[in-house]
This record gives C-alpha cells, sequence and structure tokens, in this order.
C-alpha cells in the first residue's frame, strides 16, 4: 500500500492480505479499481453501493483521493488482514 490515505488504520508501505472477489460490507476496508483512473488499484474503506459500484473512503479525510473525487469504484477483494511490518487483524 502506498500514500497517507488510509491512516491509522494502515500506512504508507504496509502489506496487506486481500480476499478477491468477496462482495464488501459496509466499513470493510477494500481494494478497488477505477474507472477514471484505470490502471490504479486502491486501498479504501467501503461506504455504500452506489449505481456503478461502491462510494469509498479514506480513512485520513486529509490526504485522501476517493469516490469524493473519482466517483464509484468497483471492489476488486476485501482486505483480510496486514501482513507486514505490524501483523494484525483490525482494520
Amino acid at each position: 500500500m502506498r500514500g497517507p490515505s488510509m491512516a491509522p488504520a494502515l500506512r504508507d508501505e504496509d502489506v496487506v492480505l486481500v480476499r478477491w472477489g468477496v462482495r464488501p460490507k459496509p466499513g470493510q476496508v477494500v481494494l478497488v479499481s477505477w474507472a477514471s483512473r484505470p490502471g490504479q488499484l486502491s486501498v479504501k474503506r467501503a461506504s455504500h453501493e452506489v449505481d456503478g459500484g461502491w462510494h469509498v473512503v479514506g480513512d485520513n479525510p486529509f490526504a485522501s483521493t476517493d469516490s469524493e473525487h473519482l466517483g464509484p469504484a468497483q471492489v476488486l477483494g476485501v482486505v483480510k488482514a496486514r501482513l507486514w511490518p505490524r501483523p494484525g487483524f483490525r482494520l
């Protein structure tokens, strides 16, 4: 993961475990892609389902580019755990 958008839950350079193809629930941390930014993957928090995908937000409102700027995101999977450098399951 790169960037401060998910601090304090996740930090720059954390390595996460993603379960691909899982339907998210609001509040879960997810891996997403953006129609407006092909090829870019982001880790965000699922807020709610909208037409065309999910509204997602970063935990750090001062350093996040999310659905407020880019529109709905396509959820690719749910982040299940942080593996490195501080292993943990509470996200």
